[in-house]
């Protein structure tokens, strides 16, 4: 039989969650940031201001390449199940941030893909995370960052 440690305290200081956590302060900057970017369209402003727009919508913003992407390979990309994705993607394409198309090499596929407003959004996805790069340089210092990101990229290779 094991024994439980009394102190539960590393549940919430051990490396994995101080990486979610930080996520998800860089993800809420990121999203204020393009709440007020005068390049995005004012009802996709108001939905992110409004925190109708999550980090959750920010997996597609992150995950779907340019030339767009078959639902489970957008899905694969950003980790989460197909359903799940699929749900994000019907509210972006709602939204007007993306679009169905039929795959070119498997009529049977659709490709989602940004629409002009997804590129407008992109472009501010871009915006933002630069500025909260920035904020976060300024926060812990150059140095910091560059160390977190160098053992960060050596983790994930």
């Amino acid at each position: 039989m094991s024994t439980i440690n009394a102190n539960h305290g590393w549940r919430h200081t051990h490396m994995g969650d101080l990486m979610r956590r930080s996520l998800k302060r860089f993800d809420v900057r990121v999203l204020k940031l393009m709440s007020h970017d005068e390049t995005v369209p004012l009802a996709l402003s108001n939905l992110a201001a409004r925190g109708q727009l999550t980090a959750a919508h920010v997996q597609i913003t992150r995950h779907l390449p340019v030339r767009g992407a078959r639902l489970t390979e957008l899905a694969t990309r950003a980790g989460v199940t197909k359903q799940a994705m699929g749900k994000l993607v019907d509210q972006c394409e709602a939204w007007g941030l993306v679009h169905r198309s039929p795959d070119r090499l498997d009529a049977r596929a659709q490709t989602i893909e940004f629409t002009v407003i997804g590129q407008a959004w992109l472009g501010a996805f871009e915006r933002a995370v630069a500025q909260a790069e920035h904020e976060m340089r300024q926060a812990i210092g150059q140095e910091v960052v560059t160390v977190i990101a160098l053992g960060l990229e050596a983790y994930v290779a």
